[in-house]
């Protein structure tokens, strides 16, 4: 509770609230996205007008809040690590300790999480150039509209179990880079060859994540931005409760992806009767 309270929930709320967020590059990045949309072939539907919208005001967002992501959020993700080392480790957890040893593998936190922002650029980057360039020669060929949109919704869906196994070992990989003495690429690696076997949970712990925090942000959405209802008097708690919310949800997958990170581990230490000691634990 310490931790979502200090480290996780400002910056909830910052980047929920868009605080920082331009909202002038944003409309311009909108308008740019959907002019490749038409040029692409797309109709110019709600639907695709709100993908525009909403996706060029969450990566302006994160862009903007990236010196938040890199110290508070990343600082919250050590802690959590640690906290759930320690109980594995039937020990107690100590605040004064944990700061005490966080020079042992903060460099390499940062490494690997510069590493893991440049991955999820690169999927997003390649998803949209393929997207692009399959929706450009689907115009050409003499498809419809229609049934540009109906692939561009099956190359979506195809999209997402990439991207979101790739998240997965993404949020292993910055376990890993805590609790052993690997970082960057190297991490990710090793990350991805720990969930062999155990891929379907971590998609599992992924969906539910990503499902919790899409419900929280839709609801900040469209009870504390939105100016359509009442006086906004009940946006005074229902703003502070959201963030909350929010925070419990980012709490609890940095949780998971930790125990997920103990669980392949044991189950790669059965099959091969081997041994592994956290860093944290050694002097």
């Amino acid at each position: 509770m310490i931790i979502a309270a200090l480290l996780i929930c400002p910056v909830s709320a910052v980047f929920m609230s868009n605080l920082l967020v331009d909202h002038s590059i944003v409309k311009r990045l909108t308008v740019r996205l959907l002019l490749v949309a038409k040029t692409c072939g797309l109709p110019l539907r709600p639907f695709i007008r709100q993908s525009s919208h909403r996706f060029a005001e969450s990566a302006v967002s994160s862009a903007m809040c990236f010196p938040l992501f890199i110290s508070l959020c990343l600082l919250s993700k050590a802690a959590v690590v640690y906290c759930v080392d320690c109980t594995y480790s039937r020990k107690s957890a100590d605040a004064l300790k944990f700061f005490g040893i966080i020079w042992k593998f903060w460099r390499r936190l940062v490494f690997t999480y510069v590493w893991v922002c440049m991955v999820i650029v690169a999927c997003v980057t390649t998803f949209f150039v393929f997207l692009v360039a399959a929706c450009s020669f689907l115009s050409v060929v003499g498809f419809t509209p229609d049934l540009i949109v109906y692939a561009v919704i099956l190359m979506g869906l195809v999209f997402s179990v990439v991207f979101a196994y790739a998240i997965v070992v993404c949020n292993i990989g910055i376990v890993i880079c805590v609790l052993e003495e690997v970082s960057g690429p190297q991490a990710m690696l090793r990350a991805g060859v720990l969930i062999k076997g155990q891929t379907q949970v971590g998609l599992l712990i992924f969906l539910g994540s990503t499902i919790g925090l899409a419900a929280v942000e839709g609801l900040f959405e469209h009870r504390v931005k939105a100016l359509s209802y009442g006086g906004g008097s009940s946006r005074i708690w229902e703003g502070p409760l959201l963030v909350i919310m929010y925070s419990f949800v980012v709490l609890v997958d940095s949780m998971m992806s930790t125990v997920f990170y103990f669980s392949c581990r044991s189950y790669t230490m059965e099959n091969s009767d081997g041994e592994c000691q956290s860093m944290l634990e050694t002097p």
